[in-house]
């Protein structure tokens, strides 16, 4: 490699140093001013370093067949900042992708005329919606990640407000124990940002959120209007309850109007998967529940294909990541092979996921079969969908449905993409996706399919469990371009 090579590839990175340095403060301004969360093909810019902008944009080549360059877009997002547009969503990078390469131009179109036309919906100064108050019953593994994403999208334009955890115990050092947790995850890393303690009023700081700490050691014993908490969501990520009778006691609490179960309701409860059943969500539901990891990670897919070729019946095999439901070594357990070390076996077990797909998806009820395998590794699972369509294809065919749905459909936002022939479970922790179609295993035979869906089980199912509380609140985000 001569000095001229390495001189141009080190200019190369240095402009899009430049270019996503200057994007950061515009990104920022947009949320913090006007409640507009910048996305490229689907990954969120908000908060994001100069590399997670440069990152976002490279992996735009693995969706389409050209480029798209930090100083393409850059000019799209500068004009965006100036314009009279509010609360939403916005994909730079198709935004731009589609004027750069005529997809979506109209003629000689300014960039300034074809911004005016694609954000229409978004413009004009928009009646700022209260915000909500959202408490989490129980700060487990679920807990604390919808606590980060809360935190992650506080700010003055921030439509829901976390405003307490609720938690048994009240022991020495509870608080700094608590917090420690908030602060570090072995699996998903340390938290973005700055958290504090504030022994006196039994609060943690996170950047900037106060977050009350109750001590309770029942859903109905605690008065939240002491707290200044109002009207509020409150998410049951404790696995304790699953019925109405149980999440009712919940109601009975002061300042509590809803509550969401993180968790596969029982009895006439409605379980959303965001996405496929969310239309089925009234301002009148007052207990729902958002199902598993597992069913939010299979539905949309499942949804897709059935709506295109139709699908008979299957069977789905979960290779699912192990539990704090699991022992570390052997010991007893109530139900059938669990007792056995989690990490130093396969554990064959049952999983209710595939049969529970028809209460979002009624039309595909008593066509699945389901099994899990809970493996030793602490996140990132798997689904193996095995299909039996009515309508034959082949590999290239469907895999090519499956990116265009990932892309462009109203399933965007819970189903993503590969095409990596490298890829493995630990690449996808973080992952804020229900389900990523693993392109390179599909197999297709006929009208027989075999469906590799990946998802992260802790991170991926509290996004969209967020996306259920932000419904419930009766906060739609638009997303654009439509």
């Amino acid at each position: 490699m001569t000095d001229v090579q390495n001189d141009t590839t080190l200019h190369s990175w240095e402009e899009r140093q430049e270019f996503a340095e200057l994007m950061q403060p515009l990104i920022g301004k947009l949320y913090r001013t006007k409640g507009i969360e910048v996305v490229v093909y689907g990954r969120s810019l908000v908060a994001g370093s100069t590399i997670d902008i440069i990152k976002a944009h490279r992996l735009v080549r693995q969706h389409e067949s050209e480029k798209l360059r930090l100083r393409e877009s850059f000019p799209f997002l500068e004009a965006m900042a100036e314009m009279d547009i509010s609360n939403c969503r916005i994909d730079l990078g198709k935004i731009a992708f589609g004027y750069i390469h005529g997809r979506d131009k109209q003629g000689d179109e300014s960039i300034a005329d074809y911004l005016s036309r694609q954000l229409a919906p978004a413009a004009g100064k928009k009646e700022a919606d209260e915000p909500r108050d959202v408490v989490l019953y129980g700060f487990g593994r679920i807990g604390r990640l919808l606590a980060r994403l809360l935190i992650e999208r506080n700010g003055r334009n921030s439509k829901l407000r976390l405003r307490a955890i609720v938690v048994r115990g009240g022991r020495d050092g509870d608080l700094e124990k608590r917090a420690s947790l908030l602060r570090r995850d072995s699996i998903h890393g340390p938290f973005n940002g700055s958290i504090t303690v504030d022994h006196e009023n039994k609060c943690i700081k996170a950047n900037g959120t106060l977050i009350q700490v109750i001590y309770s050691n029942g859903p109905d014993q605690v008065d939240y209007t002491e707290y200044g908490i109002h009207d509020a969501i409150v998410v049951d990520n404790t696995g304790i309850w699953s019925d109405e009778e149980g999440l009712g006691l919940h109601l009975k609490s002061k300042g509590v109007s809803k509550v969401l179960l993180t968790a596969p309701g029982k009895g006439n409860i409605k379980n959303i998967v965001y996405g496929v059943n969310d239309k089925d969500i009234s301002p009148e539901d007052t207990i729902l529940s958002a199902a598993s990891c597992t069913t939010n990670a299979i539905t949309p897919v499942l949804k897709a294909v059935n709506d295109r070729y139709g699908i008979r019946n299957g069977h789905v095999e979960t290779v699912h990541a192990y539990t704090n439901d699991q022992n570390l070594i052997d010991n007893y357990h109530k139900a059938d092979r669990r007792g056995r070390s989690a990490p130093l076996n396969m554990v064959l077990t049952v999983t209710g996921a595939a049969k529970a797909v028809s209460k979002a998806l009624p039309e595909l009820e008593g066509k699945l079969t389901g099994n899990a395998i809970r493996v030793p590794t602490p996140n990132v699972s798997m689904a193996i969908m095995n299909l039996n369509l009515n309508e034959s294809s082949n590999k290239e065919e469907l895999n090519e449905f499956l990116r265009e749905t990932a892309l462009f459909s109203e399933l965007q936002n819970q189903i993503d993409y590969t095409a990596s022939t490298e890829i493995v479970s630990s690449d996808l922790v973080g992952s804020r996706y229900a389900g990523i179609v693993d392109s390179q295993a599909t197999i297709v035979d006929g009208d027989r399919a075999v469906l590799y869906v990946w998802y992260d089980n802790e991170f991926g199912y509290s996004c969209q469990v967020l996306r259920v509380v932000q419904d419930m609140a009766g906060l739609n985000v638009l997303s654009l371009p439509a």
